[in-house]
């Protein structure tokens, strides 16, 4: 088996692990890549396509079953993280304890990395059935850079899911990994992501865009980039979390917004328990993403507020379809943007998908750059920039006649990291850019270059320390 580098070197690291793994038993290794959202960003929840790099930077796992109860997890970084936990907490009563339960045991600052890691286990037993019957060890070494926008929660959860399932003989496929996976940080973690960081790391292929339609997991294949583009992740210093209030608030407000097209509509709606409604939608399927820019303009735009309380939509429409958020009473929601945002950008994204598949050469590359600008613009009317990827993105445009094409915010926005698209010989524009947003913010930009294979696209890797 050809090793990746990074592998090869995880693989020193944990050959050094004596007093952490026993040197007579087997070691899984597994790895998983982040991935750089180059479009359809926060649209996924919503039904979009969306267009997703795995990047160069992965996460490591090995694992090693032992003959205990017990999960002992040892995170490698600048500052060693462990933690240690019995599987029986995982189970009351003989059954998996709920999922709200285990979001409780891991709330604190202090152990909250814990979830993306322990929690495969509970999601493992709630929705594979899995009783284990003993316990492991488990060593993670991630070099995907936390809070940029790029996943390093994915990476982490993609690889010890596929470490655990390997380890206990688990048969679970690509894409049900990243559903397990979601629902893992959805439930456990408590981030309301999509799928589109889970299938990207489980899924993807090298130097390809995967092609997305989350409605709710549709594989569409992936998109070879032209030999002449490029696409960089430049990082803005400002810290990207998807658990944040910014981004939380969007995707709620676009949920609200859905349900209020749905009775514009006449679309049967049926009350539910907390704040959750029915919507029989034989039109849309449940998705913004499936209704068209030009039919929002005409029948829906100017009847939905620019923004509403969460206290006057529970008055007047009792609740979303939205499993993963609430709304919150006292939180004023940015309706109308956060609404147009996955139906626009859905037709953005589909726009960029026809143009690689027809491609004609670099005629078309400005085309591509604007429909990135107009996803950032669309962040931005969301409330989820920020003046830092602003600045990047106006450095890029200034780059324009050197080969640097477009760019726009990724992921969950406000702040985190810029996708640039540009000519494959413009690495001396990009780090022009980088230069540039130091002399007028004093920090240096991480520079994410690169790509790597999804973790299906790699083998397993087992050995035993002695030999």
């Amino acid at each position: 088996m050809t090793l990746l580098t990074d592998t090869q070197n995880f693989i020193d690291t944990v050959r050094a692990q004596t007093n952490f793994f026993s040197p007579t038993e087997e070691v899984i290794i597994t790895r998983a890549p982040g991935r750089l959202d180059v479009m359809g960003g926060v649209a996924d929840y919503s039904g979009s396509l969306v267009l997703q790099l795995p990047i160069a930077d992965a996460t490591h796992v090995a694992i090693q079953k032992n003959s205990t109860n017990k999960v002992t997890v040892l995170s490698l970084g600048a500052d060693d993280r462990s933690i240690e936990i019995e599987l029986s907490e995982f189970f009351a009563n003989e059954r998996p304890i709920e999922y709200t339960d285990a979001r409780a045991r891991f709330s604190t600052p202090e152990n909250h990395w814990a979830a993306y890691v322990t929690g495969v286990f509970l999601v493992l037993m709630r929705e594979k059935q899995v009783r284990f019957e003993h316990g492991a060890r488990i060593l993670i070494k991630s070099n995907v850079p936390e809070g940029k926008g790029v996943s390093s929660s994915a990476a982490i959860e993609v690889a010890v899911m596929k470490a655990v399932t390997s380890a206990f003989n688990i048969t679970v496929g690509p894409e049900e990994v990243a559903t397990l996976c979601q629902k893992l940080e959805n439930l456990i973690a408590g981030a309301p992501c999509g799928i589109m960081d889970q299938m990207t790391s489980a899924c993807g292929k090298e130097n390809e865009l995967l092609e997305l339609l989350c409605q709710p997991d549709r594989l569409q294949g992936t998109l070879a980039l032209p030999d002449e583009l490029n696409v960089w992740g430049i990082d803005s210093g400002v810290r990207h979390s998807v658990s944040g209030s910014d981004y939380g608030t969007v995707r709620t407000a676009a949920f609200m917004g859905y349900r209020m097209i749905a009775g514009i509509a006449g679309l049967k709606v049926s009350d539910v328990s907390d704040d959750r409604v029915s919507i029989d939608d034989p039109k849309w399927h449940g998705y913004l993403a499936n209704i068209s820019p030009d039919e929002f303009e005409q029948n829906y735009l100017t009847q939905l507020p620019e923004t509403m309380s969460g206290a006057d939509f529970l008055n007047q429409y009792q609740g979303t379809t939205d499993s993963v958020t609430r709304v919150k009473p006292d939180t004023n929601y940015p309706v109308r943007k956060a609404t147009q945002h996955p139906i626009y950008e859905n037709a953005r994204v589909h726009s960029f998908a026809a143009l690689l598949k027809n491609w004609h050469g670099l005629a078309a590359a400005p085309k591509l750059g604007a429909l990135m600008f107009g996803s950032h613009q669309s962040y931005s009317d969301c409330g989820l920039g920020s003046e830092a990827t602003d600045l990047i993105v106006d450095l890029v445009k200034a780059e324009s006649a050197a080969g640097l094409y477009g760019a726009r915010i990724t992921g969950g926005g406000s702040g985190g990291t810029v996708a640039v698209l540009g000519h494959r010989d413009a690495t001396g524009a990009i780090e022009r850019v980088r230069q540039n947003y130091y002399a007028k913010t004093d920090y240096l930009p991480v520079l994410i270059a690169g790509s790597s294979p999804g973790a299906e696209s790699i083998e397993d890797f087992s050995f035993k320390i002695s030999d």
